[in-house]
């Protein structure tokens, strides 16, 4: 079982990073403009870095899960394939 993994790109992380710094830039802007006291804009910024944080949170505990599974399956497959190596040879004598 060989799996590879594909790095992605300088241009697409950079990419990443320039959109969520745009995104956060306008989000800031809309907050500071937005006509409300500064009790609800508090409020509306402290709900949107929690979404994100969550959301950050959530995706690494998925692809943590996803990782995991993987290595199981791996270790399993050593495990048999040890097994039918050992069992072809005890079949050879």
């Amino acid at each position: 079982m060989n799996d590879s993994f594909q790095k992605h790109s300088s241009s697409w992380v950079s990419f990443s990073y320039i959109s969520f710094g745009t995104a956060a830039f306008m989000l800031a802007a809309g907050l500071y403009l937005m006509p409300l006291d500064l009790w609800g804009k508090g409020y509306l910024a402290m709900g949107v870095l929690m979404l994100v944080q969550t959301t950050v949170n959530i995706t690494k505990t998925l692809r943590d899960n996803a990782e995991s599974e993987k290595l199981i399956r791996k270790i399993e497959d050593a495990k048999t394939e040890k097994l039918l190596v050992n069992f072809n040879r005890g079949n050879e004598n």
